[in-house]
């Protein structure tokens, strides 16, 4: 069974971008060969402190529907799952994986010598001293955990076979000063927990697959399999962003765009004019 998930992030208005997304994950569960119980699930990522906003989150899910996308079962959201976070960092902790860090942007920024998929590579300035814990981020220690996870795979459904290598970000953060969980550990968390079989998002995460395969290693969750999708980029070669307010959905739902017609263009690659779609593990913007 497929069973595949859209787990926005109520902090902006989507764009096609965000309804590409949710449209390929739509219609991979749909398809054939997805099975009679095939499911596709609806997650609201709502922890990003005050950025999260519920009107927001309504706004999406009228996005979808206008788009005539159908979810399955009830909307799941982050906010509901804090105590499965801490649960998981405890986890870590006690396998001496973790590690305070108080360092800020500037002090990382001075140290570093090291480029990784998410900008700068920490360099450990934190690890093994005695920083206090108090309103510390929380990093892993990646060459012990990847010492402890032994050599590890993951397949993308597009990419093919690939050996993990979480040691491309050094020790990345996994509990946010400012929020209670990271991307990485909530996203692979909430996979779990929903069953997902096949995680689908586009190709400029591909790379942060290769942090959740391992802490599905230590944390002994379920492996599912991945499908990293092409992004659609403005004219510039840079993917849409709500922060550089490209244009939402619900401008086009209020000035009366037909939204399933537009997702049978974004299933054909048709697009707007100076918008195009870019494929391939590459296409990470």
């Amino acid at each position: 069974m497929i069973r595949t998930r859209f787990a926005p992030s109520p902090n902006g208005l989507l764009h096609l971008g965000h309804a590409y997304a949710a449209v390929v994950a739509h219609d991979l569960a749909r398809a054939p060969n997805g099975g009679a119980a095939a499911e596709f699930l609806l997650r609201i990522e709502d922890i990003d402190g005050t950025r999260s906003r519920p009107e927001l989150a309504e706004a999406m899910m009228a996005d979808l529907e206008w788009l005539g996308l159908r979810w399955d079962g009830p909307v799941v959201r982050q906010s509901a799952r804090l105590d499965s976070y801490g649960a998981a960092a405890d986890r870590l902790r006690a396998m001496d994986l973790l590690y305070p860090c108080r360092c800020t942007r500037a002090e990382i920024a001075a140290a570093a010598t090291q480029h990784g998929p998410d900008g700068l590579i920490y360099p450990g300035t934190c690890r093994g001293r005695d920083v206090d814990p108090a309103g510390a981020a929380w990093r892993l220690d990646m060459a012990r955990a990847v010492e402890i996870a032994g050599p590890l795979v993951w397949e993308d459904a597009l990419a093919g076979p690939q050996t993990a290598t979480p040691e491309i970000f050094g020790d990345i953060v996994l509990l946010r000063k400012e929020a209670p969980a990271s991307y990485h550990l909530a996203a692979t968390l909430d996979d779990a927990a929903d069953g997902i079989t096949l995680v689908t998002r586009g190709a400029d995460l591909f790379a942060a697959s290769h942090v959740h395969r391992l802490l599905q290693a230590l944390l002994g969750l379920p492996v599912p399999r991945w499908h990293h999708h092409g992004l659609i980029v403005e004219a510039d070669g840079r993917k849409l962003a709500k922060r550089r307010g490209s244009p939402s959905l619900a401008d086009m739902r209020r000035d009366g765009v037909d939204g399933r017609a537009l997702a049978d263009d974004l299933r054909h690659a048709l697009l707007p004019a100076g918008l195009s779609l870019v494929t391939g593990i590459g296409c990470a913007l």
